[in-house]
This record gives C-alpha cells, sequence and structure tokens, in this order.
C-alpha cells in the first residue's frame, strides 16, 4: 500500500529566517536584495490580505507569491506525464484536487477504503501548489521522490508558468467559477486570513478592487480567458471545465477528466460504482465534515476550514447588489464577448 510523502525540500538555494510574528502568508521580507529591487520596480497596489500586491506579467501578486511564481519560472522542470491542477482563487481548488487525486490514485485504494489519504489529508497536502507551497520560501524541492504522474497545482496565470510546461506534454486542467461566486468566495476567504487587529475588507472595497482586476492572480477575466484560449487551441493538453456544470453533472465531468487524463474508467468499474464512491469520497460535505479538514492547519498558517465554506452555485445573489451585478455582468460581457465563452 503507497504511502502519501511530504515534498522534501533542498538547501541549494539559500533561505532566510521567516518573522516568526506573522503567518507565513503574510511575510514579505524573505528576499534577495536583488529580487527586492526588482519586484520594488513592479506596479503595486495594496493588498486584500498581505500588505502589497505587485503586478508581474499583466496579473497582481502578493509580494511573498510573486517569490514563488519567480522561483518556479526558474526552477520547475515539467514531466510529459505531469498533471498541472489551474484555477483562479476561489473557484473550485480543494474539490478538483480532490477528485483528481482519488482519480489517478483509485487502484491503490479501491481494496481498502478505509486507508484512503484523503480521509487523514487536506487536498491541499495531497496536491501542492507549485508557487505557493513548493517554491515560495526560496527552496528548490526535491521532486524526484514523488511517483508519475505527479499532480501539482496552480494560480498561475497561462503567460506565467514554467517554459518547461509548454516545452512538455504534460496535462493542464483549467477549473474556472462565475465571477460573481468566485468574487464573493473570495471577498469571505480573505476576510478569514486577515489580522484580527486589520479587520475585515468591506465588500464595496474588495468589489471595486475585483472590478479593477486588482486581486490574486488577476485580473480575473484575462486568467480565465487565456486558459480558454489554450484549450480551443491545444485541446489534447488543456482540458477547460465549469465548477457550475461540474456541479449540475459531476459524474459526467468526472469521466470527461479520466478520458482527459489517459486512465478511462472500466466497464467494470463503472458496474461497481467506483465513479459515484469517488464523488461521495470527494463531496463537500464528506470532506468538511472530516476531522483532518475541521482541525488542521497548512504549514503556512491558513486553516483547513477556511477551504470550506459553501461551495455552492448562486452564492452571489446573497451579497451583491443590484447595481454590483449590472457592473459585474457587463464587465463579463465586455470581456468574453469575442471569446465564444458564456457563464
Amino acid at each position: 500500500m503507497p504511502t502519501v510523502e511530504p515534498v522534501k525540500l533542498s538547501s541549494s538555494v539559500p533561505t532566510t529566517p521567516p518573522n516568526d510574528s506573522l503567518p507565513k502568508y503574510l511575510q514579505e521580507d524573505d528576499m534577495t536584495q536583488e529580487r527586492k529591487d526588482f519586484v520594488s520596480s513592479l506596479p503595486i497596489e495594496k493588498g486584500w490580505v498581505a500588505n502589497h500586491l505587485h503586478q508581474y506579467q499583466g496579473f497582481w501578486h502578493t509580494t511573498r507569491q510573486l517569490h514563488g511564481v519567480l522561483t518556479c519560472q526558474k526552477h520547475f522542470q515539467a514531466q510529459d506525464s505531469d498533471i498541472l491542477l489551474v484555477t483562479n482563487p476561489k473557484s473550485g481548488t480543494t474539490w478538483l484536487k480532490a477528485l483528481t487525486f482519488a482519480l489517478v490514485n483509485r487502484l491503490d485504494y479501491v481494496d481498502h477504503p478505509e486507508n484512503h489519504p484523503l480521509l487523514k489529508n487536506n487536498p491541499h497536502e495531497l496536491v501542492p501548489f507549485l508557487e505557493v507551497k513548493l517554491y515560495i520560501e526560496n527552496q528548490v524541492p526535491d521532486l524526484t521522490t514523488l511517483t508519475s504522474p505527479r499532480i501539482f497545482s496552480s494560480h498561475l496565470p497561462y503567460v506565467s508558468l514554467p517554459k518547461s510546461v509548454s516545452d512538455s506534454a504534460c496535462k493542464l486542467v483549467y477549473l474556472c467559477r462565475n465571477p460573481k461566486d468566485t468574487f464573493v468566495s473570495l471577498w469571505h476567504f480573505t476576510n478569514n486570513l486577515r489580522l484580527k487587529e486589520k479587520g475585515a475588507n468591506s465588500l464595496e472595497e474588495a468589489f471595486e478592487k475585483f472590478c479593477r482586476g486588482v486581486s490574486l492572480s488577476g485580473p480575473y477575466w484575462d486568467h480565465v480567458l487565456d486558459y480558454w484560449k489554450a484549450s480551443l487551441e491545444r485541446p489534447e493538453r488543456v482540458l477547460f471545465l465549469k465548477f457550475e456544470e461540474l456541479k449540475q453533472e459531476p459524474a459526467l465531468h468526472l469521466r470527461r477528466l479520466a478520458e482527459f487524463l489517459g486512465c478511462p474508467f472500466s466497464p467494470e468499474e463503472e458496474a461497481s460504482g467506483l465513479v459515484d464512491s469517488i464523488l461521495k469520497l470527494c463531496s463537500f460535505d464528506n470532506l468538511s465534515n472530516l476531522e483532518v479538514n475541521k482541525t488542521g492547519i497548512l504549514s503556512s498558517g491558513e486553516e483547513y476550514k477556511a477551504f470550506f465554506r459553501r461551495g455552492e452555485v448562486g452564492d452571489w445573489k446573497n451579497h451583491l447588489t443590484s447595481e454590483m451585478i449590472q457592473r459585474m455582468d457587463k464587465i463579463t460581457e465586455e470581456k468574453m464577448q469575442a471569446s465564444g465563452l458564456k457563464f
């Protein structure tokens, strides 16, 4: 029975001791002077959680995340068998990680479902972020211990993917979500991460930033459109999924995902009900009620439970005013009209 091993970090790139008084996702000073000088040359805005957002290659990143983006671009070497799960933040990332991990590793646990890693580990630990986890601390991770296919996740814009990704035959799975639900989920999530003494971001302030494109890995619309175009140009490499469609017909899209990744369900697996078993294991109700996801904390300081709020379609109706809805719908229509992509 295989075991889940944490990714080891090598010491080939020196590190600076972090400021222990802050959670890791708020730390900004773990950089060489050369990199600090580069980051200081970029456009800057006030952050939603961390103090700053920096615009790099047209998209916004926290200081700490940008550090990971630059290190990942320099050092990550993709393999042809790799699977990269990409989302704009708060678009169903946790669910996609769970589904893909369970799908790819299904033969290892079919006879002993009680030993499944998802029952004892948060999906974000089983499928690590490239730029937010593996390369975030100016370290080069040792990925040689990972079995094939390696599964990683990312919020990276298409333009910022490491060159080795485009040079390889690795598969990209992109999950998008209606921008109104994405915004509301992001607003809730970032307020949960803010230090208490800083207070919450108002809905109006956050909405204004999101509409201007100033959000983590934003502009949202550009992020989505670049992967949509890539999926049309290279359908054998990029699978484009919608959160709403996945919620409506999960079995259909799980089978699509399996076909795309080259591991379709066999007639015997279909007859045994394995599709439904995976969907049940990875459901919001099941994952959110596991003890590990109620009490666990990521190494970067975020509580696991912060990743499980509602997981529903249409929650924006409970938060946005009619003026906000009209404004975001207008932006979405203007951005998407020539692409053929609709929500």
